[in-house]
């Protein structure tokens, strides 16, 4: 098995001894390593000293475990100051920081190999010491639980289903393992949290960082950021409905063009006005399609106009905290690109007349002017929009058929 001792005067020293080996057998291999006489050096194990007549496996010594070696000659803190709890912690951590402090060879080893707990040697939170040697600890007896496992594995009985089930398991976590410690080294940046695009423009003579996505059918703006605008009393109402997608949302109208301004080119756009307060403004695929829009990742901007104009997306110190929460925005964007459908057109039942992408599955169906002037026809007539847009439907948008089913006639 191999062990490691942490010196006083030298470097880190891995050894490859036998379980059975005594420990002034080992004191000999160090002594040759370090220079250090045997009758010099002191053994310490989970801060208890090992005799030089003792054996590793009595001592509880496995592989991988760590030893310390002091000088007795020149060691500032006894054995019993040096000695560790059963959880791993010093028991002295004020004695256990100033050994490691007074020696550079073990203090510069130490920073190689756990620098965080080098750097928590140097601070003055003894706490702090205390809590890394117990993580360090856990770990180890964590690893080590592992393979003893593993190793009651290897001799189970290979007609017994649990131990198999155990095995299997223990093989495709190997494989999980393997594959994440691959990934951290290949692919690291997959770990890390993706920002949304989003960039500047003006809407209106109003400033506000648009979401780019290409994933949502309509360019959608809020309520509120529509005020905010001077937008809203250009809203159709005629064009209501609800948005379903992960939740629903309710389409207030439509706003049929106005102004938006993308680096220093105006372009025409139209919006549907959701009732969504968790998003302000989303540049969909209408809009980006219609003006030749290319989002190039390789140089982070967006191209406008085929090119004409070029913006650049937002760093993410540059969007505002409340637009980061993607898990949010995400659902509120799905809920509010998702199918959208009214109580006069069942065209939204049918999922091949829809668009669809990774993140949402957008499908707008908005009613004509043409149609909602018979719904209003029939309203006046005494009756309620419900029943109204039930007889057009019935009568497939027939109004005077209509009429006559809601009189009765049918």
């Amino acid at each position: 098995m191999k062990i490691t001792v942490m010196t006083a005067d030298e470097q880190i020293i891995t050894l490859d001894v036998d379980p059975h080996e005594s420990v002034e057998n080992v004191k000999a291999l160090l002594e040759v390593e370090t220079q250090v006489p045997l009758q010099q050096q002191q053994l310490l194990y989970n801060g208890r000293e090992m005799r030089n007549s003792e054996k590793l496996s009595a001592l509880g010594v496995k592989d991988e475990d760590l030893v310390m070696m002091v000088s007795a000659a020149s060691s500032g803190a006894s054995a019993s100051d040096l000695r560790f709890n059963p959880d791993g912690s010093a028991v002295n951590p004020a004695a256990f920081q100033q050994h490691i402090r007074h020696d550079s060879n073990m203090l510069g080893q130490l920073f190689q190999n756990d620098p965080e707990l080098a750097q928590a040697i140097l601070g003055n939170d003894l706490n702090r010491i205390q809590e890394l040697l117990r993580m360090r600890n856990k770990h180890r007896a964590e690893l080590q639980r592992q393979k003893d496992e593993e190793l009651a594995l290897l001799y189970a009985d290979p007609f017994d289903v649990e131990a198999q089930k155990k095995i299997e398991a223990a093989i495709r976590q190997k494989g999980i393992d393997e594959n994440w410690e691959a990934a951290l080294e290949y692919n690291p940046e997959a770990f890390a949290r993706v920002v949304m695009l989003y960039v500047d423009m003006e809407v209106n003579g109003v400033p506000l960082k648009a979401f780019v996505d290409s994933g949502a059918q309509s360019t959608i703006i809020s309520k509120s950021c529509a005020e905010r605008c001077g937008l809203l009393r250009l809203l159709d109402q005629r064009y209501r409905g609800i948005a379903h997608g992960v939740g629903q949302s309710e389409i207030l109208g439509r706003i049929h063009v106005a102004p938006i301004k993308i680096g220093n080119i105006f372009y025409p756009c139209s919006f549907l006005v959701l009732d969504s307060p968790n998003m302000e403004f989303l540049f969909g695929l209408d809009m980006l399609r219609k003006h030749q829009c290319i989002i190039d990742l390789k140089e982070s901007v967006l191209r406008v106009g085929g090119g004409e104009v070029s913006v650049p997306f937002l760093q993410e110190k540059d969007i505002p905290s409340r637009f980061l929460d993607e898990g949010r925005h995400a659902k509120e964007a799905s809920s509010s690109g998702g199918t959208a459908t009214t109580a006069t057109d069942d065209r939204s039942n049918n999922p091949s007349r829809g668009g669809q992408s990774s993140e949402y599955n957008l499908c707008v169906w908005l009613q004509d002017a043409e149609f909602e002037a018979k719904v209003a026809k029939l309203i006046e007539l005494g009756f309620g929009r419900e029943a109204v847009v039930e007889a057009l439907k019935v009568c497939n948008g027939n109004e005077e058929q209509a009429a006559g089913y809601l009189f009765g006639g049918f």
